[in-house]
This record gives C-alpha cells, sequence and structure tokens, in this order.
C-alpha cells in the first residue's frame, strides 16, 4: 500500500463506505436501489483511486468528483424529501466534501 499517493485514499476509503453502507441498507431494510447505488457508486469511487494511483490522476479525481456530486444531488434529494439525516443527510455531507476534494485536486492535475 506504501506506492498509494495519498490523495487517492479519500476516493478508496469513501468507496469501501458506500459499498458497505449499500450492503447495510439492503440487509436492514431490503431496499435493492441502497444496494445497486452503493455497488455501482462505490465501485466507481475506487476506480477512481485505482486511476489516481496510476497514471491518470485528473481523469480519476475527475471521476471521483462527478461520481460524488452525483451522491451529493441523490442523496441531498432523500434528505429533502424525508427530512432524516441518517443516513440521506450524512452521505450527503461525505459526497459533498468528497466532491470538493476531488474537484480541486483535479482543477490541480489538468493540463
Amino acid at each position: 500500500m506504501s506506492n498509494i499517493p495519498g490523495s487517492a485514499h479519500p476516493a478508496f476509503t469513501f468507496g469501501a463506505i458506500t459499498i458497505v453502507g449499500g450492503v447495510l441498507g439492503y440487509v436492514r431494510k431490503g431496499s435493492k436501489p441502497s444496494l445497486g447505488a452503493g455497488i455501482v457508486c462505490g465501485s466507481l469511487l475506487i476506480a477512481s483511486g485505482v486511476m489516481i494511483s496510476g497514471d491518470s490522476q485528473y481523469g480519476g479525481h475527475s471521476l471521483a468528483a462527478g461520481t460524488s456530486a452525483l451522491m451529493t444531488l441523490g442523496m441531498g434529494h432523500r434528505l429533502m424529501k424525508t427530512g432524516k439525516f441518517m443516513p440521506a443527510g450524512v452521505v450527503s455531507v461525505l459526497a459533498a466534501a468528497s466532491m470538493g476534494y476531488h474537484t480541486l485536486k483535479a482543477l490541480e492535475w489538468r493540463d
């Protein structure tokens, strides 16, 4: 793991958390949308971490920023609709932070 640049760790971590959250949503509530969204978004975040670790820092950070933006919008909408901070509020705050971080990093790597 020592070859992984520090800027890839947030993508890997948030990706893993997203997958685990989707699985938990399915196990606890039987939510197939949670499972599907968690696996898809988490996998995209992990893929972005792989890209950042390789030769595509700009592309990886851009993918992570875009995925995080979609998660912010989706879970933010859910938060406004339900008014429940768990899990929608937590995920939307984490996704917004991820989007901001990866947007700044993408701008640093832009040609």
